[in-house]
């Protein structure tokens, strides 16, 4: 990804997009792709990069209506986004190169849910789950990635969850898309090792957006209590200047997922008795 203009200053200096540092030389700001910008954390994602003012948006969102106010508001392009079907995504991506000529940034935040007994969940369900949360993003990285490794420079950006680190009862396909996402980071740092492509995961918990609603089931444990999709896309934004792979959101989050990983045993015990 090239260097990027000098910014506004700030106490603390940060790295410039890709890896430089602040003032290496005016050049055309990097660009960023932004799935699921119509609501929720991508929507949040897009205000937080136009904030930094150092970066061109690309948005993608199914809501069309809703992802034209958010493409105003923020001076992005808007594409329109159905990626529950391979044909859907490869047009996404090609509509993004077609109207930038690369992406430097993706930052993959669409996503669905659905809550129940996995023994009820109809089969249309399951599929569109995967497609959605987990295919799609495959796909996507698929077509971008190989851009950003022959430059030896990018950023991918996926919003996973804190129940595809440890699970969720009646969240069971849910949960399984994240913990994939997990495991296909990973496994791209591996072979990532040497460029200054970045890999980031995000897991928050429970997140205020219209996620829950849409799923047709509320949020209803006390415990974590759902963050702000601005906080969330914060602390995405961070990863990306700062080069951060796994983050958690909240923070505190980590140590739950550290004792999962730790004593399994024991964690499933008590996510059994308290929830």
């Amino acid at each position: 990804m090239p260097p990027t203009p000098r910014h506004e200053a700030t106490p603390r200096r940060e790295a410039e997009p890709g890896g430089a540092r602040p003032g290496a030389g005016p050049v055309a700001r990097p660009v960023v792709l932004v799935t699921g910008a119509s609501s929720g954390i991508g929507e949040a994602v897009a205000d937080r990069f136009a904030a930094d003012g150092r970066w061109r948006l690309l948005l993608g969102g199914r809501d069309e209506e809703r992802l034209a106010a958010v493409t105003r508001r923020t001076g992005g392009g808007a594409l329109r986004a159905d990626l529950a079907e391979r044909p859907g995504v490869e047009r996404f991506a090609a509509d993004a190169l077609d109207r930038e000529g690369r992406v430097d940034v993706l930052v993959a935040a669409a996503g669905i849910g659905w809550a129940g007994p996995f023994t009820r969940m109809p089969a249309d369900a399951v599929d569109r789950l995967i497609a959605v949360n987990l295919t799609s993003v495959v796909h996507l990285v698929r077509l971008l990635l190989p851009q950003m490794a022959e430059r030896g420079v990018g950023h991918v950006v996926m919003i996973g969850s804190m129940a595809g680190r440890v699970g969720v009862a009646n969240e069971a396909v849910y949960a399984s898309t994240k913990g994939g996402l997990l495991a296909f980071a990973d496994s791209l740092r591996y072979e990532l090792a040497g460029t200054r492509v970045g890999v980031t995961v995000v897991l928050p918990g429970a997140v205020d957006t219209p996620f829950f609603t849409t799923r047709g089931v509320p949020y209803h444990r006390e415990h974590p209590r759902p963050v702000s999709a601005e906080r969330v896309a914060e602390v995405v934004w961070r990863a990306v200047v700062r080069g951060r792979e796994d983050a958690f959101v909240p923070g505190w989050l980590a140590m739950p997922a550290r004792l999962h990983g730790a004593v399994p045993g024991f964690f499933r015990a008590m996510a059994k008795r308290f929830g």
